[in-house]
């Protein structure tokens, strides 16, 4: 089946996020405005207006009534997702990278970035069920890393958090006291900075891309390095499918380079990888630009892919796809 093509960011898309339901579809992009998009048909359902900058994340709660995004102005906004007003506005003296909410949605992982001399972050926040009740300050603050933090996830049953960044070093945080419980190895993590780091649906492991061409498939608990998925183009985004063994890989060239080449010597497609043999199984073509965002969706059916070139492409995976046999 042919992708949907969804317009309506005026600027390279920068996240993706489906619901638990799988019915609806948020993203993200330098513009300032997130948008909900209905996920079979790719039909625009709405936008939180609000942000001052890109945003450049966001995570849904899992009854779905609740958004969070992190943005380039400094602050992190919680939102209905329904009515899309403003629920809180939490503020910070750098720009908010991450955000990831833990399993019950008590709590919020946030990240900024080093800004002005202030080092990078991670922000612990307590979320309260009633929006009056909500309060700004921080359960817990995590310093040291150096360079950017782009993704921090909860750990099972929120007692880690796992961080990923410019340093490429991949580390587990106790969620209670702020130690650090394990760094990924120099040898065998990656050479390059983390650009995206996504948890499978069980949350027993996860998967990081990189600038080093590669993806990496780890252990949460003890940070084994399970699988290594190489390519030819840097990875900017990385997404694991709920279904079947099946990882996808998106990315391209630096953005800087993309007017002086060809859309086809760019690299611009996302990769399927078999989740097990690390082979490529194929590959989706149609963004014009590096591929910034993916997600699948949580029935496994279908996913979504976000672009430099300012799309959300929607692609419903049709018999053939299914039928892939190595």
């Amino acid at each position: 089946m042919r992708p949907i093509l969804m317009k309506g960011h005026e600027r390279p898309l920068t996240f993706l996020k489906y619901n638990r339901d799988g019915d609806l579809l948020f993203s993200c992009a330098k513009d300032h405005t997130p948008t909900v998009w209905f996920a079979d048909n790719g039909e625009r359902l709405g936008t939180y207006r609000g942000h001052n900058g890109a945003v450049w994340c966001c995570d849904v709660s899992r009854d779905s009534s609740r958004l969070i995004t992190g943005s380039a102005d400094q602050t992190a906004m919680l939102w209905d997702v329904q009515t899309g007003t403003q629920l809180h506005t939490f503020t910070f003296d750098s720009p908010a990278r991450s955000v990831d909410f833990s399993v019950g949605d008590k709590l919020a992982v946030i990240t900024t970035d080093p800004f002005m001399g202030l080092t990078s972050a991670i922000h612990v926040k307590r979320i309260s069920e009633d929006p009056s009740e909500q309060t700004s300050e921080s359960v817990l603050v995590l310093k040291g890393p150096q360079g950017r933090i782009n993704r921090a996830v909860w750990g099972p049953l929120n007692k880690t958090i796992i961080s990923a960044g410019e340093d490429a070093v991949i580390r587990i945080w106790d969620a209670e006291t702020g130690k650090i419980l394990k760094e990924s190895d120099k040898e065998i993590g990656h050479k390059k900075g983390i650009t995206s780091l996504q948890k499978s649906v069980d949350g027993s492991h996860f998967i990081t891309g990189s600038l080093d061409k590669s993806a990496k498939l780890w252990d949460i608990r003890t940070l084994t390095l399970i699988k290594n998925y190489t390519t030819e183009r840097p990875v900017n985004a990385v997404t694991m499918s709920p279904l079947l063994n099946h990882v996808v890989l998106g990315g391209g060239q630096d953005a800087s380079a993309v007017t002086t080449t060809d859309h086809r010597a760019g690299k611009f497609e996302a990769k399927f990888y078999d989740k097990i043999l690390t082979e490529e199984i194929g590959g989706v073509k149609g963004h014009f630009g590096p591929i910034n965002a993916l997600a699948f969706n949580p029935d496994g059916k279908s996913f979504a892919s976000g672009g430099e070139d300012g799309y959300v492409r929607l692609h419903h995976l049709d018999q053939d796809y299914f039928n892939i046999k190595i």
